[in-house]
């Protein structure tokens, strides 16, 4: 049965740190990205499925439904998987939807005009933080890292920065 070793919202999804610095010494063996707009773009999906070939990680684009679908009906077969999404609001409706996570870390979302920088490289909303504390009601520790090498900080610690 495989796992969801890490779910991480990061609005570039897969690139350099996630494959040198998240994948390694986790015991993962995929990266699965979960974004609608990607999984209905044969050609993005294209680029990300080949353009990591020679990982050696199995890594697959799946919208919402899909991940869900693939869990539901092979529990992920025997992968141990990083599950990246581009949005908390993607993150929480996989969550409602059932998909078993344990841990939800923000490690990419780019500053816009009504957000600000909780840690370097992550800027959320005032109205995020509502979202983050259900997902944290359900059990499952949120917290916001860019590499695990950095100071992780917890939701409530960001809550108080904000």
């Amino acid at each position: 049965m495989g796992e969801v070793v890490l779910a991480r919202i990061d609005d570039r999804l897969i690139h350099g740190q996630v494959m040198t610095k998240w994948s390694k010494g986790m015991g993962t063996n995929a990266l699965f990205v979960v974004d609608n707009a990607t999984a209905g773009d044969p050609f993005m999906k294209d680029i990300y499925t080949m353009s990591t070939a020679n990982s050696g990680m199995n890594i697959k684009v799946f919208s919402n439904d899909e991940v869900v679908e693939y869990w539901n009906s092979t529990n992920f077969e025997n992968n141990k998987a990083i599950v990246l999404f581009k949005t908390i609001a993607a993150a929480k409706e996989v969550i409602d939807k059932g998909l078993p996570i344990k841990r939800l870390n923000l490690g990419g979302i780019a500053k816009k005009s009504d957000s600000k920088f909780v840690i370097p490289n992550v800027a959320v909303k005032k109205e995020d933080f509502d979202i983050l504390k259900e997902i944290e009601d359900k059990g499952i520790e949120v917290f916001f890292q860019v590499v695990p090498d950095s100071k992780s900080v917890s939701l409530k610690d960001a809550i108080k920065k904000y």
